[in-house]
C-alpha cells in the first residue's frame, strides 16, 4: 500500500487516467474528487462488500425444488 499526504486541493494522478482530488478537510472526514473514464466503475468498498456477502448469502439459501416446482406450475396455467 502506498500511502500519501495531502492537502485540500492537492490530487494524485494514477495511470494517467484517474485523478483523485482533496476537495475537504473536516475534522476526521476527508472528501475526495476522483476523475476517472465513464467505463471504469468507482465504488465505495462497504457498497461493494455488502453486495459481495448478500451474493454469499442468496447462494448458501437451501433450494426447496419441489417447491418450486409448484410454483412454476401454477405460473405456467
Amino acid at each position: 500500500m502506498l500511502v500519501l499526504s495531502r492537502k485540500k486541493g492537492q490530487s494524485v494522478v494514477i495511470q494517467d487516467s484517474i485523478e483523485i482530488t482533496v476537495l475537504e478537510i473536516d475534522g476526521d472526514t476527508i472528501k475526495l474528487g476522483i476523475s476517472a473514464p465513464k467505463e471504469m466503475p468507482i465504488v465505495r468498498k462497504e457498497l461493494l462488500l455488502s453486495v459481495k456477502e448478500s451474493n454469499i448469502d442468496s447462494v448458501a439459501q437451501p433450494t426447496d425444488i419441489a417447491a418450486l416446482s409448484e410454483q412454476l406450475k401454477k405460473i405456467k396455467k
